[in-house]
């Protein structure tokens, strides 16, 4: 995917990343007894966490693996490199990632813990087969910004901004 138009453009703070994990914690209190936690580093860490603290789950663990090379076009996601993995079949773990957009990333873990539930905070359409449980669907063409990928800015006025310079 290139690079989301400011129309396509979907930010989230981090207030509002907080309570979306933690409605995904909710979703999933009833679905389970997990034996753990796996995060897909490095999105799915806040998210993991949060639902780590909510479901009263102390093991966290995660799985690395790098899908965008930060060198390339914002949006253009690469070769899949696992960088780490957990053992086993994935029996009784909740693995959890903020965004899953292609379901390549989501695919790969999949095939390394075949028995884990899979839940991310945002699916776009294309990589929603992938995933067990999500909170909130976005287009496949928006481009997701996460708190981690923003910082606050000063702006002006919207009557300034208007004005011929």
């Amino acid at each position: 995917m290139s690079h989301a138009s400011p129309e396509k453009a979907f930010l989230v703070s981090w207030e509002e990343l907080h309570r979306n994990s933690k409605a995904l914690a909710w979703r999933l209190m009833d679905m389970g007894a997990w034996k753990g936690v796996v995060a897909i580093a490095r999105g799915g860490l806040v998210p993991a966490a949060i639902v780590a603290r909510e479901l009263e789950i102390r093991l966290v663990d995660t799985v690395c693996i790098a899908s965008y090379d930060d060198h390339k076009a914002l949006g253009q996601q690469g070769r899949l490199t696992v960088l780490k993995g957990v053992p086993g079949d994935g029996e009784g773990l909740l693995v959890v990632d903020d965004l899953v957009d292609s379901g390549v990333t989501a695919k790969a873990v999949r095939e390394m813990l075949p028995k884990a539930h899979i839940a991310t905070v945002y699916a776009k359409p294309r990589g929603r087969p992938m995933v067990d449980t999500f909170i909130t669907e976005v287009s496949q063409d928006t481009w997701i910004y996460f708190p981690w990928d923003l910082e606050a800015q000063p702006v002006q006025p919207l009557v300034l901004a208007r004005k011929p310079r």
